[in-house]
């Protein structure tokens, strides 16, 4: 099948295309408010009502353990929710999946804190964050999937960097609500009940999201393949199988990308209220204008992987997010508010140009019967290695060397490693997908 017969195929009517990317957007972004309202939480609330027994980094150090675990749970997600997702199809995951990482979330919201439960305070807190990283595990494969699958085929990189645009509108809910509730509480109201609102405000938002995603349609590639008989009868022996090189790459092209944006934007919260001895606002309003550019910078990346090819932007943002990761350090340490957020605004570029191209690059690198498999698996692996483990290696290093050099180098040799999985993969973009799944099927048939 030529390229621009298989673009017409699958390109479907622009407002079905519209709808599901809408669809995986909304759905993507209260996934990582959810997410991240923990995570940001841990360095303002969490150490302090849930660890108080401890010095204030090593109870930061304890939080961000706890939030580690919803990192680890993600592999588990994307391996159980891409199993069906590959067998049964995108959507029906996709609802699955908001459900119970909202559920998880409203519940954070209700737990009692150490003074109240003792030592059942933080063990709740592990098994509801274990429940959102499940969740969100299996979210982020059929989001992609959905929107690279379901659009034009010539615009696959900026049709799958709109759920990554879920990131930083996550980031953006997750911050300002929390810095809302920061302004209209004094610090005795917020750490008694004014950090719960976020959290419980999720039970509302996850209905609308509902909403939304029950709307849309299956994608039409995984509908050919599920017209042919030709889903994977094991998705996750098939991949494992079939396809090891691939998701070590993913693995590999992902973790650096990881560990780089939680440095901007968590650890940065930590290093300025804990080391820098600033109100945790500075840093809430800096990250909260560096996530607003990054909503623009995430698709326009995404578009220029389209037209340049998803290696070189990949490899550009990587350089730079290397390079900057010193003059971010040294801009924070100025103190001034308006260095600091740009130090945020450039990193979460550079990091754009990564994360736009990475959904794109990643799915791309494994057949449709596989595809959701494949992808959350490497995709989710890097998690552990890179957001579960970033912040905490970061808190320790900053409290072992008493300053912020340590944590460059170990950001810089994360996306170094990033850099090389990258050139060692080959370039999908004016690749025809509905093609290769023809000649992936007619391999495993010989």
């Amino acid at each position: 099948m030529s390229a621009s017969v298989s673009a017409v195929r699958s390109r479907g009517p622009a407002n079905s295309v519209r709808r599901v990317i809408i669809a995986s957007l909304v759905g993507t972004s209260l996934e990582w408010y959810d997410f991240f309202i923990y995570s940001t939480a841990t360095a303002l609330v969490f150490n302090v009502l849930f660890f108080p027994n401890f010095d204030p980094l090593v109870g930061t150090i304890l939080g961000f353990a706890t939030a580690a675990v919803g990192f680890v749970a993600r592999p588990l997600g994307g391996i159980v929710f891409g199993h069906y997702g590959d067998k049964f199809g995108r959507k029906n995951v996709l609802v699955i999946t908001l459900v119970l990482m909202g559920a998880a979330t409203f519940l954070i919201g209700a737990v009692p804190t150490y003074g109240a439960i003792g030592v059942w305070a933080p063990l709740l807190l592990v098994l509801l964050r274990f429940l959102q990283g499940i969740g969100l595990g299996g979210e982020w494969g059929g989001a992609v999937l959905m929107s690279l699958e379901s659009g034009d085929p010539r615009k696959r990189g900026l049709n799958a960097s709109w759920p990554q645009v879920g990131v930083p509108v996550g980031l953006l809910l997750a911050n300002g609500v929390l810095a809302l509730m920061q302004v209209v509480t004094d610090k005795e109201a917020f750490l008694s009940w004014g950090w719960r609102i976020p959290f419980l405000l999720s039970g509302v938002l996850v209905i609308v999201g509902l909403w939304i995603r029950m709307s849309i349609a299956e994608s039409p590639l995984y509908k050919g393949v599920e017209a042919k008989d030709e889903k994977a009868k094991a998705p996750i022996v098939d991949v494992v199988r079939r396809f090891p090189k691939q998701i070590l790459l993913a693995l590999g092209a992902r973790v650096g990308v990881d560990i780089a944006f939680y440095i901007f934007v968590l650890f940065i919260t930590t290093y300025i209220t804990t080391f820098l001895k600033l109100p945790g606002s500075v840093a809430l309003g800096a990250v909260l204008i560096a996530a607003a550019v990054q909503t623009v910078a995430i698709p326009l990346f995404g578009a220029l992987s389209d037209t340049y090819g998803r290696r070189p932007i990949y490899i550009a943002g990587a350089v730079g997010a290397a390079v900057w990761v010193f003059a971010f350090f040294a801009l924070i340490d100025t103190r001034s508010f308006l260095f600091i957020t740009i130090a945020a605004v450039v990193a979460l570029i550079f990091h754009a140009a990564m994360y736009g191209v990475q959904a794109s690059f990643i799915a791309e690198m494994f057949p449709t019967s596989v595809r959701y498999t494949g992808a959350s698996i490497g995709y989710q692996l890097a998690g552990i290695a890179g957001g579960a483990l970033a912040p905490i290696i970061a808190t320790a290093l900053l409290a072992a060397y008493k300053g912020s050099l340590a944590v460059s180098i170990y950001v810089v040799v994360a996306l170094a490693v990033t850099t090389l999985c990258v050139v060692l993969s080959r370039e999908t973009a004016k690749v025809d997908l509905a093609a290769e799944d023809a000649a992936v099927t007619s391999g495993s048939a010989s």
